[in-house]
């Protein structure tokens, strides 16, 4: 990250001025307070079949969502099929480069256009069934033996659009057709904050799902907090991190976490180190379920979809600044790759399915949250506020 300063601008390029001053609030760990926020909630909020109707009703069909990467497709006539949220959609970028988004359902018989997980590049989609063929801004182009279809008119048949809006790296989509969600309260700062990162112009190195018999709520709430960091991952990254809280800022019902590293000293930005990475860790929450981790070489984005009460698909891609040409820059995101899957599916997730296996069993009727815990209460606090 280049941080040279700005001649207008007192944050460093590759920095929001919002991003700066929450790196500059970061104290040493001698000059920590100790956090005493507490809260707790009722274990029905995860368990519960009926508040997860809600959720989906209220909140999930109601206001934007993560579909994918801009990465992901980042050349025009790309398309990916995506189902994470158990809505067969189609995510398309145009001859223009526009981002756009369908129901993944041809308008003759309702047969599912794309198939599998990967990104498709080709000028137009065509239906594995009868053949009728789709621009990749969803109009009806092509329908074999049209003749014989007489009153159709291709120019009403077009694919069923999306709501679907295109920034800070991400591609979100509403995913009831019926709906026009605007953008929350806070997403243009979480999106400048990615952009100044440069997250819509790196490279997807790698993606991987994980399926997963727990509550989304459940697999949320580690990267909202750092209380576990030295009990969880004591025998991986917890030597990189003190035990002492984050920086913390609500963006609307979004969420920023800004962490020091191990012995982190604000001195150190006096000279304008050129990657602030090593130093600073940066956590978000783009409400409703994406979560966004900052590592020395490389963004890891997790998109969690909930899709029943206990079970959660969780679409997680590390993005890295440029495709790796060299064997040591292939070395480097292979083992990084790899962590990430031993320290969050093995370690995080993993902490989500035994909370979920333990709730479950009946017994607990509450959870606590404490001050190194501070934020998952809010987040609470926002999902609830959606419901009805």
């Amino acid at each position: 990250m280049d941080t040279k300063k700005s001649e207008n601008n007192s944050a460093p390029m590759g920095l929001t001025e919002s991003q700066w001053a929450a790196i500059q609030a970061i104290r040493p760990l001698e000059e920590m307070a100790v956090p005493t926020d507490e809260a707790s909630r009722s274990v029905d909020v995860y368990l519960s079949d009926e508040r997860y109707q809600a959720e989906q009703r209220d909140l999930f069909k109601k206001v934007p969502v993560v579909a994918t990467m801009s990465a992901y497709l980042p050349e025009p006539g790309m398309s990916l099929a995506q189902d994470c949220y158990g809505v067969p959609l189609l995510i398309t970028r145009d001859r223009d480069g526009i981002a756009r988004a369908f129901i993944n359902a041809c308008r003759h018989r309702g047969s599912k256009l794309l198939e599998g997980s990967e990104p498709v590049k080709s000028a137009r989609v065509s239906c594995p069934y009868h053949a009728w063929t789709y621009a990749m801004d969803g109009k009806l182009i092509g329908v074999p033996r049209q003749e014989t279809f007489p009153s159709l008119k291709k120019c009403d048949l077009g694919l069923v659009a999306l709501k679907t809006y295109e920034a800070g790296g991400f591609i979100w989509v509403g995913l009831d057709h019926k709906e026009s969600p605007d953008m929350l309260e806070g997403s243009d700062q979480v999106c400048a904050d990615l952009e100044a990162f440069g997250l819509d112009k790196m490279y997807v190195y790698g993606r991987r799902k994980y399926d997963l018999e727990t509550n989304w709520k459940f697999v949320i709430e580690p990267f909202l907090e750092g209380y576990h960091v030295q009990r969880l991952h004591a025998d991986s990254i917890a030597k990189l991190f003190d035990d002492v809280p984050s920086v913390y800022t609500l963006l609307g019902h979004n969420q920023r976490q800004v962490s020091g590293k191990a012995g982190f000293d604000p001195s150190i930005l006096e000279g304008n180190p050129s990657n602030l990475h090593k130093y600073i860790t940066h956590a978000y929450l783009a409400f409703p379920n994406t979560i966004v981790v900052t590592s020395p070489y490389y963004i890891s984005v997790m998109v969690l979809c909930p899709r029943a009460a206990n079970r959660t698909v969780v679409d997680y891609y590390m993005l890295v600044k440029e495709k790796p040409e060299t064997e040591k820059g292939k070395e480097l995101y292979a083992r990084s790759f790899k962590l990430i899957d031993e320290v969050f599916g093995g370690e995080d997730f993993r902490a989500a399915l035994i909370q979920q296996q333990g709730l479950q069993a009946g017994g607990i009727d509450t959870v606590y949250f404490g001050g190194l815990e501070k934020m998952i209460g809010p987040f609470h606090d926002s999902v609830e506020s959606f419901l009805k």
